[in-house]
């Protein structure tokens, strides 16, 4: 039997590593690839399976694997499974570079940090896996939010409060497609920008934000600040490093998220 890998996200510029056991299966033929695979390479701007990778070496997942961009920067990143301490491996974060060019093309302003209050955060090389959120996906965040996640989670269980994660990490890939999509559909950025921080400048990069909802409650929408779940998160949050990120009133021009908190290290100042 071979050993278990640590159930670890492995980040490269444009492509991640996943554990092959926690990858869903997209027909028969994935499914048989996956069942004998150990990691998983995945395309970060839509999620699909380039190549699972196990005992018998790499077996492609879609046609022309050797010429997808990335590939040999996440092939050189799979030695970080195997090591005791993934985070000395793989330490720090990815470079920001494409991203800001990325914004330039799409006409954000060059002072849009400055002027919105939203720092820049790059993505962590190595992400821990914090369980499933409401949909069965896996939840990534970084090392220590995922532990003050599953402590807070089992707080509120133990006094009666039920919380879901939404969301955890997001790539600067993934927050690009959706303005792309929202583009799409005719609105226009500064429209976008009310509800999206720019790529690379949402806290779901970081590995450290939350979305949080509780059962019965559709996601990530103002009426959830009337429920006890978020009395409970108002009260006690703080106690395990979660702050609420975007209050009513916010200087950021984000409109007010009730469901989305942040963990922070003792001393760190907002959206640092």
């Amino acid at each position: 039997m071979r050993p278990a890998l640590p159930l670890l996200l492995v980040n490269t510029p444009e492509v991640e590593l996943w554990p092959a056991a926690l990858c869903p299966a997209r027909g028969n033929a994935t499914a048989r690839a996956l069942a004998g695979a150990d990691i998983v390479l995945r395309r970060k701007r839509d999620g699909r399976h380039l190549a699972a990778l196990g005992p018998r070496g790499l077996r492609p997942l879609m046609p022309g694997l050797a010429r997808e961009p990335g590939l040999e920067a996440a092939l050189d990143a799979v030695a970080v499974f195997a090591a005791r301490h993934p985070e000395t491996a793989a330490p720090g974060t990815l470079p920001g570079e494409a991203v800001h060019a990325g914004n330039a093309a799409m006409g954000l302003p060059e002072d849009y940090a400055e002027t919105s209050g939203l720092a820049f955060h790059e993505e962590p090389r190595v992400l821990r896996y914090a369980g499933r959120d409401r949909y069965r996906r896996p939840l990534w965040l970084r090392a220590p939010a995922a532990r003050a996640w599953r402590a807070l989670r089992e707080a509120a269980w133990r006094e009666g409060v039920m919380l879901e994660a939404i969301s955890g990490y997001r790539s600067h890939a993934y927050q690009r497609g959706i303005f792309e999509r929202k583009f799409a559909r005719g609105l226009g950025l500064a429209e976008i920008l009310r509800v999206n921080a720019a790529p690379g400048h949402s806290e779901h990069h970081g590995g450290c934000a939350l979305d949080l909802g509780c059962p019965g409650e559709p996601p990530a929408e103002e009426r959830f600040e009337h429920t006890p779940a978020y009395a409970w998160l108002q009260a006690r949050a703080g106690a395990f490093g979660f702050r609420l990120s975007y209050p009513r009133g916010n200087p950021h021009g984000i409109v007010f998220e009730p469901w989305h908190w942040c963990w922070r290290p003792p001393g760190t100042p907002a959206h640092a």
